[in-house]
């Protein structure tokens, strides 16, 4: 029997369907990682502003919240080592927002009237940093992913802090943002992030997977912002795009998260840290 032989035209055809198969694999988990997030931002979408049943907003926002994560525990989406870090966003993020939403600050409010308010803040609130800490627990889940060359985990761990202590601090001593950006990009210069979308190993700078997810999470801010949840100074005549200087805010805070999330026990094996 003659042995089959492959044209040009076949063989690029072929990598051009394993590259869409490809695509569509990683498309499809990343949806599957981003599942609290869209869940709770179907549910910004479906309730409106003037609540559901005589009950405001923002509390049938926390309470579709709680059953989501509720569910994905029940579920075994995620572990309850898992919870306590994403827990832990909740806290992280909730100090930030009160502080941020204090008279004295005000970069941004919450107009609507919740019965669940906490000096000021709606408890909702910190199931939107809480989502962040899930979506990357899951992507690390489902996408099989390995880091190279992270850093000692006590200077990421100094660098984390220091970046969110910032949030706070710059509004007295002022922003040192890019300082602080500049310093990470310096010590995670080496780090690669390794993925899995299909059946072959694909990797890019950690950096760059950061800068994107922060990207991202402006995108939903500014979806947020559209739809009232809160608003900034120079929303409150009307609607207006969120600065994009907020895409390098997030990212920074991305940046925590990930540190947070690369202490969990069974993460821990996957990332290589150089002796």
């Amino acid at each position: 029997m003659p042995e089959a032989s492959f044209s040009p035209a076949t063989d690029a055809r072929a990598r051009i369907v394993g590259v869409g198969v490809e695509f569509l694999q990683f498309t499809w988990k990343e949806a599957q990682a981003c599942l609290f997030a869209g869940l709770f931002f179907v549910a910004v979408f479906c309730v409106p502003r003037t609540g559901v049943l005589g009950l405001p907003r923002y509390d049938m926002l926390l309470l579709i919240a709680l059953v989501i994560q509720g569910w994905m525990l029940w579920s075994g989406r995620e572990t309850v080592d898992e919870l306590k870090a994403i827990c832990l966003f909740h806290l992280l993020g909730f100090a930030l927002e009160v502080f941020k939403t204090s008279s004295g600050i005000r970069s941004w409010s919450y107009p609507d009237f919740a019965y669940t308010k906490l000096l000021g803040v709606p408890l909702f609130s910190g199931f939107m940093y809480a989502a962040v800490g899930s979506y990357i627990i899951q992507a690390w889940r489902l996408l099989q992913l390995r880091v190279e060359h992270h850093p000692p985990y006590w200077m990421a761990g100094l660098v984390a802090t220091a970046l969110y202590l910032n949030f706070f601090t710059h509004h007295f001593i002022g922003d040192y943002r890019w300082y602080l950006a500049a310093a990470a990009l310096g010590l995670y210069a080496r780090a690669q992030v390794v993925f899995r979308p299909h059946r072959v190993d694909r990797r890019m700078p950690l950096s760059l997977a950061l800068v994107l997810i922060g990207f991202f999470i402006w995108l939903a801010e500014n979806i947020g912002t559209f739809f009232g949840l809160w608003a900034y100074p120079h929303q409150l005549g009307a609607w207006a795009a969120v600065h994009v200087t907020k895409w390098s805010a997030w990212s920074l805070l991305v940046l925590m998260s990930f540190t947070i999330v690369t202490n969990l026990k069974h993460i821990k094996a996957t990332v290589h840290v150089p002796a």
